[in-house]
């Protein structure tokens, strides 16, 4: 229709020239639009506000507020086609601000309330469905991308309106035959489970029974989307509230499922409940675990079946797509001025959502799962070449170590075999995928199979390719900075265009992590052995660390120099002319992610390095003192980078102690304790204070073991913010220097009396874990 061509017409105007030039000429024409009398206008300008959110996005959101009250005021405009798009416009601009928009009128506690209120409102509008629907759809779309922090406080008035206009709903759905309003009202309550999680516990025997009502009796052909949503709305329900609360009603929903299941021939291919069920179960998986794998020789014909769709496809001269423009469900794309390739996307949808749960088998199940891997890689493998949808590319991708880590309980040939299917398939597809979205998640699958294989998992070839591929995106990633740098330069350069730049260096940038995901992998699969390959890298790498390189290419180049030093030494000495004045010098950078890559380094230098690093340790020490002492160390954006510093003195004390004065050190390093962060370094801190404890350091216990009371605060402090998981074997042995210091009462007694009340429950929480 012309109304829908306008506002795609406005919506692409709108993000091609942007808010700065569109809104000012827009804004006026919808203001004068909103205050007319007839309503096809007041429709209008709604509905065009909607469409330019996108592209206005930073301009419009210095106004929200003004915009949004406005704009509720025409939930009670007086005709139902205004209040519809008054309801589409305040869900349009949910999703397009979000979740700044539910933060805004958050801290306008009010505000927010009126949203909730006003659509709850509307949603009870008795004059129209398609109001009533739409409604419950701006809900929606508000409360998916709502934090569940700021959702809470108006959830207990919001879960009983929507359980109110449920059962009316459903009482309407019985006498009139009526169901649009109940499908979103279903998927309105999902979103709020989905949101809240565990604070869904209180209202999940308010729903449970009426939404099992819904999938035991809505079985007529026209209530099938509505039978799909409720299953939706159950499985969302269940992982919100979890297995135990879950478990009353377990039995009853799988029942349910497993008939709808048993169905599945008699359903035809277009039918929504499929893509629910397919979701459903992989729901069910996340909530039953290992108790789930009885049920997959019933859910994975279906399921295999959807996952194997072929789209059909054509290539077609220019007047052929032209008669074919009107056929529902084809794209096309120009491949030259007479051709064009289409593509029939009907069903690809269901494909990607199949591909993504067989994802979900194969992560929660692992080795119950391996009954179907061989099938599994049959299918995704040749899917890293299916371009018609990221999704399904990113879903195959991510498949790829997960099958390997279920593979491997059938031994280590059968595992090589099917690495060997995978691997010349995912080394290509890193070389050709042009979307970074999906290559990015191509190359971190692969970095993770190569961790799973291990040491001798590639052969020559693939390393000549590999090679090849990493060099070359090196390559382009300086070149892209470099034409960044020109068009910065252009007459008509301005923020819009730097904020395009800024996404672009933001992707590259991401790609720059992933190279350094590989090589992680295979400097600690491989070791040493594979430095010389590596050599092909070195100059552009080097060139990543340069001091002039902006402050990401800086903190990747020295993590990839942090992973040489602590897989490839001591070998990795005759590289030290390359990073290691780089590395000292950036212990101290201005950049926080830089500090902490390089503080990790000296950190690794002390416990890999070997002897021909030791002058590092002396010179690196009041570098990292320097960070440590600094006024805002601590500040949320500095503590990660701090917390490296404090780790890698204790590691030059604990494997290099005769490079520094470990005497004069140790005291102030007690005083920076504990780390909690930065969860990796706490667990090497927490360890090297057990070695001291245990080897009863007169330092750290103090003349008359003064200073165990402060210990115990340390300890407790670190179980507090959760620094090391209870089965990481340093729990146990800080849990028995807790039980040394109980063996003397009047210590115990002393020290448990100097922690306040927190510090002595987390101690007692530490004990009984260990």
């Amino acid at each position: 229709s012309n109304a829908v061509a306008g506002e795609s017409a406005l919506d692409r105007m709108a993000c091609g020239l942007g808010g700065k030039l569109v809104l000012p000429m827009i804004k006026e024409h919808i203001m004068q639009m909103l205050q007319n009398p007839d309503w096809k206008y007041r429709h209008a300008g709604l509905m065009a506000l909607s469409a330019i959110g996108e592209g206005c996005h930073q301009q419009m959101e210095g106004i929200l507020n003004e915009i949004v009250n406005f704009v509720l005021l025409f939930l009670q405009d007086p005709h139902p086609r205004v209040r519809y798009a008054a309801c589409n416009a305040v869900g349009q601009m949910a999703t397009d601000f979000a979740p700044g928009f539910q933060k805004k009128f958050h801290e306008k506690a009010i505000f927010l309330f009126q949203v909730i209120g006003a659509l709850l409102q509307t949603m009870e509008d008795q004059g129209s469905q398609r109001v009533q629907a739409h409604a419950a759809a701006a809900l929606i779309n508000f409360t998916e991308d709502c934090p569940k922090s700021l959702l809470i406080p108006y959830l207990d008035n919001l879960v009983k309106h929507l359980h109110s206009i449920m059962v009316i709903k459903l009482q309407e759905l019985i006498q009139k035959g009526t169901k649009l309003v109940l499908e979103q009202v279903v998927t309105s309550i999902a979103s709020v489970a989905d949101t809240v999680e565990e604070k869904f516990v209180p209202y999940y025997d308010l729903f449970m029974p009426s939404l099992k009502h819904i999938v035991e009796n809505a079985v007529q052909k026209e209530l099938r989307l509505l039978r799909g949503k409720t299953i939706e709305c159950i499985s969302l329900i269940g992982l919100a509230v979890g297995k135990e609360k879950f478990m009353q009603d377990a039995s009853d929903v799988m029942q349910l499922l497993l008939k709808t299941q048993t169905d599945f021939s008699d359903l035809e291919d277009d039918d929504p409940q499929i893509s629910y069920m397919i979701s459903a179960w992989a729901r069910m998986c996340k909530i039953l675990g290992k108790e789930f794998q009885q049920y997959l020789p019933v859910v994975m014909g279906p399921l295999m079946k959807t996952a194997s769709i072929k789209p059909e496809v054509a290539l077609l001269d220019t007047q052929d797509m032209e008669n074919m423009s009107d056929d529902d469900g084809w794209e096309f794309v120009s491949i030259g001025d007479q051709q064009s390739f289409g593509i029939k996307t009907a069903g690809l949808e269901e494909k990607a959502t199949a591909c993504q749960m067989l994802v979900c088998y194969a992560k929660e199940l692992k080795e119950g799962f391996v009954e179907y891997t061989e099938q599994v890689v049959k299918l995704m493998v040749p899917l890293l070449k299916f371009y018609f949808h990221d999704d399904i590319l990113l879903a195959n991708s991510t498949s790829m170590p997960l099958l390997l880590e279920c593979a491997r309980v059938r031994g280590p040939e059968y595992l090589t075999q099917m690495w060997h299917f995978m691997c010349d398939a995912l080394i290509k597809a890193i070389g050709t995928e042009p979307e970074s979205d999906v290559l990015s998640e191509i190359m971190h699958s692969f970095a993770k199979c190569i961790e799973v294989m291990g040491d001798g998992c590639l052969n020559n070839e693939h390393f000549e390719e590999l090679g090849g591929i990493l060099k070359e995106k090196l390559e382009e990633h300086f070149k892209n900075q470099e034409l960044r740098q020109v068009k910065r330069q252009d007459e008509d350069y301005d923020e819009q265009v730097e904020e395009s730049l800024q996404d672009e260096d933001d992707s590259d940038v991401y790609i720059l992590t992933k190279v350094s995901d590989i090589l992680h992998s295979i400097f600690s699969s491989y070791k040493e052995k594979v430095l010389p390959w590596f050599e092909r890298l070195l100059p552009l790498i080097v060139n990543l660390i340069c001091p002039h390189r902006p402050w990401a290419d800086r903190q990747w180049g020295l993590c990839i120099f942090d992973d040489v030093v602590e897989h490839c030494s001591p070998a990795s000495f005759k590289y030290a002319e390359y990073f290691l004045r780089p590395m000292l010098e950036s212990v101290c950078d201005s950049s926080p992610e830089v500090r902490q890559a390089a503080a990790y380094g000296v950190g690794v230098i002390a416990q890999f390095g070997g002897d021909s690093y030791r002058p590092v340790c002396p010179e690196a020490l009041p570098l990292l003192v320097r960070v440590i002492q600094s006024p805002d160390a601590k500040a949320k954006e500095n503590v990660n980078a701090t917390e490296n510093c404090i780790s890698a003195i204790g590691k030059i004390m604990k494997f290099k102690p005769d490079c520094i004065n470990v005497e004069e050190v140790l005291p102030h390093w007690l005083s920076w304790l504990p780390l909690h962060e930065d969860k990796e370094e706490a667990v090497h801190t927490f360890n090297y204070l057990c070695d001291l404890l245990e080897s009863n350091n007169p330092i750290v216990l103090g003349p008359n073991n003064s200073n165990l009371p402060r210990i115990l605060g340390i300890i407790a402090d670190g179980e507090i913010h959760e620094a090391i998981k209870h089965e990481d074997p340093c729990t146990k042995r800080l849990a028995n220097v807790v039980r040394q210091v109980q063996t003397s009462r009047g210590l115990w007694t002393e020290c448990i009396s100097q922690l306040n009340a927190d510090q002595q429950a987390a101690i007692q929480e530490l004990l009984n874990s260990a």
